[in-house]
């Protein structure tokens, strides 16, 4: 007879499963000559514990047992979310067809007749050894991707919306420069008098104080699903209606202000628990459209916004007092609710041709 055959494999940890000590005994002598390290199982409940215990390659599992059969131990491994993707080869003793064909619905890999072939054997162990690698190297990709989204959010949701964040996420191409026209409410806010507070405090008081501002600013904020520009000193430019838009948004600004404003109280309090100053704010708003979208170079590029509309609330930002709000009459054609508007006023600002009428708002919706 010619010698038979050899399979080159890699090595893999395979649970053989077999009421039969003899079984047991042949098929890890088998596999041991070929490299593999056999660990063996002589019930259904041995083998779901030898699982527990190792992370197995390959099960090759005998049908025929007394207690929990084959067929229990394969539902039980398909359904575990750890060991549903270990190849599972059913070894019968009956030329059950119908059998094999009810475990092979319910997710076995393959099978074998005994007596079995071990060039057969050896070629099917092979099989589910390298299907298991590869689910193996998938589930390590798919966690790191999952570990690089966590990254992400946490780093880049310091600064950005979670809107934009999630479009970095699902669209790659918004990593692009280049922006797209946008009809957006922009929010400029700025502490009155921040620079001569500034001078009278240590630089640590100075800080403290900043960032107890920012924060609940950039909470409410975001709260109310703006997306921050950028903070310049003391000052917010936010942008409601980019990179995601809603019928409301200037709804939404107007109560993010009206909110920011109200805010004021609290943190107050808290400085002058410490020793700081109170700080007024003033709060401007405006409507138009604008380019939206990532703006810089290939180096570095932040998602921004650059058009005329921009400049007008910054003109309009200078006019607020502290503790005011002021909506331009953009802003104000497209609110849906209704709010307590008080004076109108008629401006020319420095670098702006046409004139500009503002609307000061008196207090939350009616």
């Amino acid at each position: 007879q010619p010698p038979q055959q050899r399979v080159q494999s890699e090595p893999g940890f395979i649970l053989a499963v077999d009421d039969l000590q003899e079984n047991r005994e042949l098929v890890a002598r088998n596999l041991s000559r070929m490299g593999h390290f056999v660990v063996t199982a002589a019930s259904g409940e041995e083998a779901l514990q030898a699982l527990e215990q190792s992370d197995v390659d390959v099960v090759l599992l005998d049908l025929l047992m007394p207690g929990m059969d084959g067929r229990e131990v394969l539902r039980r491994i398909k359904e575990h979310p750890e060991w549903r993707a270990t190849p599972v080869i059913i070894i019968s003793g009956s030329q059950d067809m119908d059998g094999i064909i009810e475990c092979i619905e319910a997710g076995a890999d393959d099978y074998l007749f005994k007596p079995f072939n071990p060039v057969l054997l050896q070629a099917r162990i092979k099989a589910g050894i390298e299907r298991k690698r590869w689910h193996d190297r998938e589930e390590q990709y798919r966690q790191q991707l999952e570990r690089n989204e966590k990254f992400i959010r946490a780093t880049f949701g310091r600064y950005l919306s979670d809107e934009i964040v999630t479009d970095i996420l699902e669209r790659p191409e918004g990593l692009e420069l280049g922006g797209d026209l946008r009809e957006v409410t922009i929010l400029m806010s700025d502490i009155r008098g921040f620079t001569t507070l500034s001078e009278k405090l240590a630089p640590a008081q100075v800080v403290t104080m900043l960032n107890r501002y920012l924060g609940a600013m950039t909470d409410i904020i975001m709260a109310h699903q703006g997306t921050i520009d950028e903070f310049i000193g003391d000052a917010i430019l936010a942008v409601f209606g980019a990179p995601k838009h809603g019928d409301d948004d200037a709804d939404r600004a107007l109560n993010c202000a009206l909110a920011m404003q109200a805010a004021m109280n609290g943190i107050n309090a808290l400085n002058e628990a410490e020793g700081l100053p109170a700080l007024k704010t003033g709060i401007a708003l405006n409507t138009g459209d604008v380019i939206a979208g990532n703006i810089g170079s290939e180096r570095r590029s932040k998602y921004g916004f650059v058009g005329h509309p921009m400049n007008v609330t910054s003109r309009i930002e200078d006019l607020t007092a502290g503790g005011e709000i002021l909506i331009s009459d953009s802003t104000l054609r497209s609110l849906q609710g209704d709010f307590q508007v008080g004076d109108c006023q008629e401006v020319k600002v420095k670098g702006i041709d046409e004139s500009i009428v503002v609307h000061q708002i008196q207090g939350g919706t009616v």
